[in-house]
C-alpha cells in the first residue's frame, strides 16, 4: 500500500470506536505476526515499507494477551473508513479435508493437476494481446509462440491434459474436486495414512462463475438456500445435470504440493504465509495490501453465539474477490469449518487500519 493507491479515507480515532474495547485482537495479532516476515522481505517492496515498524515490533515483542494485542494495533495503526462508507460484502472459505490417492484407481478417478508448461502468467501492467480481452491473468503459449486463451474447464475435463503426467493427486468425487477448486487448497489424507496439502498454483485464465448464482437466476434454488450446503444438495439430487452445471464455471485451478507446511496452521495464502482461522481475510490484492488489518462488523452474521465483529488480516486473494469492500473469511479446515464458510454471505462494515505513516492527518 502506498499513498497513490489510497482511496479517500475518513480517519477515525480508536476512542471514537465504542465497540473496539470488546474486540479480542489476539488472533489478528497472531495472523499479523505470520505476515511480518513477508512484509519485511525484498519481494514486498514498496508495499511492505509502511508496515515495517509494526512487522519488526510484532516479531520482537509477541502480544500474549488481548490488552497487549490491542495496544499493539493502537500503537502502529490508525483506523479509517472510506468516505462513502458503503457496506462491504463478506463470504467465507475453508480448507477441505478429503481422502485421496497418489495413483488413479476406480475409487479415485478425479485428478487435481499441476500447472501445465504452456500456461503463461500475463504481466499485470501490460496491455492484453489481441484475442485475450477477457483473460484473467493467464493464457496459453501455442506452438507458434502466440498467446491464446487456455482451454476451459469442459475441455480440460474432456482430456486436454491427458497423457502429460500433470496429475498431482486423485480424488474420489468430482463434486469434491470442484469445491477444492473453489476453495483453492485442501488437506488430503492419503491411503498410507500420511497427509498431503495442496494449494493454488495457477488458473486457466477464464472468469470464475458462481454456480450458486446460476441456480438462483434460473429458478433452481431460492437465494436463501444457495449456500454451499444447498448447492451440494442440488448437485446430489440432480446427478445427470451436475456435470453441465459445474462446467458453467469455465475457470479451472491448477495446484502445487505445499511442502514443509505447519500441520497445525492453515493453508498458504496469496501472501505466502499460513492462514489463521477466523483471522485471515482474502481481499482484492490490487486494492488492499497484504498485511492490512481490517475490522469487519457483520451484525447479521452470528458466530459463536454473538454478532460477528472481528479484527482480521488481509493475507489471501481469490478470483471472485473483486472490489475494496469485498472479503472472504478463512474459517479453518474440515467439515465444521466448511459448514460455517458456506453460510457466510453477509453485508459488513469495513474499518481499515492504515499503517501510522499513511494514517497521519495532513
Amino acid at each position: 500500500m502506498s499513498p497513490p493507491d489510497l482511496p479517500p479515507w475518513r480517519l477515525l480515532s480508536f476512542e471514537a470506536m465504542p465497540d473496539w474495547p470488546a474486540v479480542d485482537p489476539t488472533p489478528a495479532f497472531l495472523a499479523f505476526s505470520r505476515s511480518a516476515p513477508a512484509l519485511l522481505s525484498a519481494e514486498a517492496g514498496a508495499r511492505g515499507e509502511p508496515f515495517r515498524a509494526a512487522a519488526e515490533a510484532a516479531l520482537r515483542d509477541p502480544a500474549r494477551t488481548p490488552d497487549e494485542a490491542r495496544r499493539f494495533f493502537e500503537r502502529f495503526f490508525r483506523p479509517a473508513r472510506s468516505t462513502d462508507d458503503a457496506p462491504g460484502f463478506l463470504t467465507g472459505y475453508y480448507e477441505p479435508e478429503l481422502p485421496a490417492s497418489r495413483m488413479r484407481s476406480p475409487a479415485f478417478p478425479v485428478p487435481l493437476y499441476r500447472a501445465p508448461p504452456d500456461l503463461v502468467r500475463l504481466p499485470p501492467s501490460e496491455p492484453l494481446p489481441e484475442g485475450l480481452d477477457d483473460a484473467q491473468g493467464f493464457a496459453r503459449l501455442d506452438a507458434s509462440g502466440r498467446l491464446v486463451p487456455y482451454p476451459d474447464r469442459a475441455a480440460i475435463e474432456d482430456g486436454w491434459l491427458s497423457a502429460q503426467g500433470l496429475e498431482l493427486v486423485w480424488l474420489a468425487d468430482p463434486v469434491d474436486a470442484f469445491f477444492v477448486h473453489v476453495q483453492g487448497s485442501a488437506r488430503l489424507r492419503l491411503q498410507d495414512g500420511s497427509t498431503l496439502r495442496v494449494g493454488y498454483a495457477a488458473k486457466n485464465g477464464h472468469r470464475f462463475t458462481a454456480i450458486g448464482r446460476v441456480l438462483v437466476a434460473e429458478g433452481e434454488l431460492p437465494l436463501e438456500e444457495a449456500d454451499m450446503a444447498g448447492i451440494r444438495r442440488w448437485l446430489a439430487a440432480h446427478p445427470e445435470r451436475a456435470p453441465a452445471l459445474m462446467r458453467r464455471n469455465r475457470s479451472f485451478i491448477f495446484f502445487r504440493e505445499i511442502e514443509g507446511a505447519d500441520p497445525e496452521a492453515g493453508p498458504i495464502g496469496g501472501q505466502g504465509v499460513s492462514l489463521t482461522p477466523m483471522a485471515s481475510l482474502a481481499v482484492d490484492a490490487g486494492l488492499t495490501a497484504y498485511g492490512t488489518p481490517i475490522l469487519v462488523d457483520a451484525p447479521e452474521l452470528i458466530a459463536e453465539g454473538v454478532p460477528f465483529r472481528r479484527l482480521v488480516i488481509a493475507q489471501d486473494t481469490g478470483s471472485a474477490i473483486i472490489g475494496a469492500g469485498r472479503g472472504d473469511l478463512f474459517t479453518g479446515s474440515g467439515e465444521t469449518a466448511g459448514t460455517l464458510a458456506g453460510m457466510i454471505r453477509h453485508s459488513a462494515r469495513w474499518t481499515v487500519f492504515l499503517p501510522l505513516s499513511l494514517g497521519e492527518a495532513p
